[in-house]
C-alpha cells in the first residue's frame, strides 16, 4: 500500500509537542493545522504513532478532503473513496461529524448522508443489500469547515489519554496528554528530582515516569485497528516488540507527589502500582504548606484547585499562595503551575517567566513557567 495522509489530533494549544514527538520518530513530513498535525506513513507506522503519542489525541487516517457546499457534493465525495480497501463486508462503521462555518449546518444530516454513501460504494463493491456490521469497528468521522469535508477513519478508538493504568479518577483529574506535555514542555530530566505538590490521582508523576524511563505510553492498551485485517498482526508484534525493547527502567528516580486529600492519594497509589512504579515514585497526605522537596535543581510540576474545576475560590487562592510561599524556601528550583488564574504570578511575587496558554478540558488556562537555574555541570 501506498504512503498513507495520517493525521494526529491535538488538544488545543498542544499542537507544537505533538509535532515535536512526530519528528523525534522520525516523521520529517510533518504540518501543523489547529487542533491536528498532518504526517505521512505506512500500517507500520499507525501501530507505532498509537503506541508512543504521549500528547495527542488519536491517530487517523485521511480519506478524502474536498468542497462540500451540498448534500449532493458530499454525498459524491464521499462515495468516490474505496471504502473497501478498508472496510470488510462484515465491518461496523459508525460515523461520527461536525460542522463550523459550513453552508450544511446540520451534523446528522451530514452523518447520514456520508454513512448512506459508504453503503452505496460497498454495496458495489460486495454485491450485497445488507450489512450486518458484527465484526471490528471503523469509525468514520465528517468534519465540515469553511464548506471543505475532511473524511477520516479513526484507527485509535478510545482516546490516547486512556493509558490504561488509571482505573479510578479524582474529582478534578488532569488528563493523561496534558500531565506528558507540562513534563515536557519543562524541559525535565531524570537526573533532577520532580515533585507535584496538588497531585490528585497522581498523573504528572506518572506521566514523568513513564517519559524518564521511555515507555512507549499506548503499550498496555488495545486500539481500534488492532482488530483490521488489513493490518497484519506481525505489525503490531514489531512495534510492541519495539516498544518493550525501548523501555530504560534502570534509571533512577527522583519523583514525589503530595496532597490534603487523602481519597486521591489513595487513587494515586492505585494508579502507580499499576502503571509499575510503586517502588520509584513516593506519595505522602500533606497540605502544600508542609511539603518538602528533596534535592536541588528539581522541578515542581503542578495543577493547583482552582474554583471553577472544584468549585471553591477561597480554597484555590489559599493553595496558590502557598504554592508562592514554598517557592521562595526552593531557590535552585523551578516551577511549572497549570492554572485559569490571573493570581500566580501575583503569589509568587514575580512575573513568570514564560506563559503558554492551554485549555485543560475546556477551561482556558495558561501554564505558568518560573525557571531556576541551571544544574552545575557534571562529567
Amino acid at each position: 500500500m501506498e504512503k498513507l495522509q495520517l493525521i494526529a489530533t491535538s488538544p488545543m494549544g498542544l499542537e507544537a509537542i505533538v509535532a515535536r514527538e512526530l519528528k523525534d520518530l522520525g516523521y520529517e513530513d510533518v504540518q501543523v493545522e489547529n487542533g491536528r498535525v498532518n504526517f505521512t506513513g505506512g500500517l507500520a507506522d499507525i501501530c507505532r504513532t498509537n503506541l508512543w503519542l504521549r500528547t495527542s489525541d488519536r491517530v487517523l487516517v485521511k480519506m478524502a478532503e474536498y468542497p462540500a457546499r451540498t448534500f449532493e457534493e458530499l454525498f459524491e465525495g464521499t462515495k468516490a473513496v474505496n471504502w473497501a480497501d478498508w472496510i470488510p463486508e462484515d465491518g461496523e462503521f459508525p460515523v461520527n461529524g461536525r460542522s463550523q462555518k459550513s453552508q450544511l449546518t446540520s451534523v446528522p444530516a451530514c452523518q447520514s448522508i456520508v454513512k448512506k454513501a459508504v453503503v452505496e460504494k460497498m454495496k458495489a463493491t460486495y454485491g450485497t443489500e445488507w450489512f450486518h456490521e458484527d465484526g471490528a469497528k471503523y469509525v468514520i468521522e465528517v468534519s465540515l469547515m469553511n464548506d471543505m469535508a475532511l473524511i477520516t477513519l479513526d484507527t485509535t478508538g478510545p482516546s490516547l489519554h486512556k493509558r490504561g493504568y488509571r482505573k479510578l479518577v479524582t474529582e478534578a483529574p488532569l488528563k493523561e496528554t496534558m500531565a506528558a506535555a507540562m513534563v515536557l514542555l519543562s524541559r525535565w530530566r531524570p537526573d533532577r528530582p520532580l515533585y507535584d505538590p496538588f497531585c490528585g490521582s497522581g498523573t504528572i508523576p506518572i506521566e514523568a515516569a513513564m517519559i524518564a524511563w521511555n515507555i512507549a505510553p499506548g503499550l498496555r492498551r488495545s486500539f481500534s485497528s488492532d482488530q483490521w485485517p488489513l493490518i497484519p498482526e506481525e505489525l503490531w508484534e514489531a512495534a510492541r516488540e519495539e516498544a518493550f525493547d525501548s523501555v530504560k527502567d534502570d534509571i533512577p528516580l527522583s519523583i514525589a507527589g503530595s496532597d490534603i486529600d487523602p481519597d486521591a492519594i489513595d487513587v494515586a497509589e492505585a494508579a502507580v502500582k499499576k502503571a509499575g512504579f510503586a517502588r520509584d515514585i513516593k506519595l505522602s497526605v500533606l497540605p502544600v504548606s508542609k511539603a518538602k522537596p528533596e534535592g536541588e535543581y528539581g522541578c515542581i510540576i503542578t495543577n493547583p484547585p482552582y474554583g471553577s474545576r472544584l468549585g471553591d475560590d477561597t480554597e484555590a487562592e489559599k493553595a496558590l499562595r502557598e504554592l508562592g510561599h514554598t517557592a521562595l524556601y526552593l531557590p535552585t528550583w523551578s516551577f511549572f503551575a497549570l492554572s485559569p488564574s490571573k493570581s500566580v504570578e501575583h503569589y509568587f511575587g514575580r512575573n513568570a517567566d514564560k506563559r503558554r496558554k492551554l485549555y485543560n478540558g475546556r477551561i482556558e488556562c495558561a501554564l505558568y513557567q518560573y525557571f531556576g537555574p541551571r544544574p552545575p555541570f557534571r562529567t
